[in-house]
C-alpha cells in the first residue's frame, strides 16, 4: 500500500472510521445500542486508545497513523473529552450511560473536528498520489510475466 506521510496506512483504516463513529450520535444509537451489531463503544475505544493510536498521548502516533501535528492535537482533545466522560460515568458503565452523560456532546464535537481534518488530509494525500502518477485501479493492460 502506497501512502506518503504515514508509516502504517492500514492502521488509519481503523482510526478514521472509529473517529467518524464518535462524531455521529445517530450511528451510536443505531449501531452501538443494537445487540445484533458488532461495533460498540468498547470496540471504538480499543481502536483509538489501545490498538492503533493512544488518544490520551497521541504524539507517538505522528507519522504512524496520524499525519499532522493538527491531527495529534485534535486527537488529544478527543482523548481528554472522552476521559472526562469515562471518569464521570465509570469505566465499566454501559454505552447508554456514556451517550446520556452531560459531557458526551463534547466528545462528539471533538470527534467531529478531528474527523473533518482526518478526511481532508486523506483526500489531500490521495490527490497528491494521483498527481504523482499513481492510479487506481492499476492498469490491466500491462504485460504479464511469462511463467517459468
Amino acid at each position: 500500500m502506497i501512502d506518503h506521510g504515514i508509516e502504517f496506512p492500514q492502521y488509519r483504516l481503523h482510526v478514521v472510521p472509529a473517529v467518524v463513529a464518535l462524531a455521529s450520535p445517530s450511528w451510536q444509537r443505531e449501531v452501538w445500542l443494537n445487540p445484533d451489531q458488532f461495533e460498540d463503544l468498547d470496540y471504538v475505544v480499543h481502536v483509538l486508545f489501545d490498538d492503533f493510536c493512544d488518544a490520551r498521548a497521541p504524539q507517538f502516533w505522528l507519522g504512524t497513523s496520524l499525519r499532522t501535528d493538527e491531527e495529534v492535537s485534535l486527537m488529544a482533545d478527543l482523548g481528554a473529552a472522552y476521559s472526562e466522560v469515562q471518569e464521570s460515568v465509570g469505566a465499566t458503565a454501559r454505552d447508554e450511560a456514556y451517550l446520556e452523560s452531560p459531557g458526551w456532546p463534547a466528545v462528539v464535537a471533538a470527534a467531529a473536528r478531528l474527523a473533518q481534518v482526518l478526511v481532508t488530509n486523506d483526500l489531500t494525500a490521495l490527490s497528491e498520489l494521483h498527481d504523482a502518477g499513481h492510479r487506481w485501479p492499476p492498469p490491466t493492460n500491462l504485460a504479464m510475466p511469462e511463467p517459468s
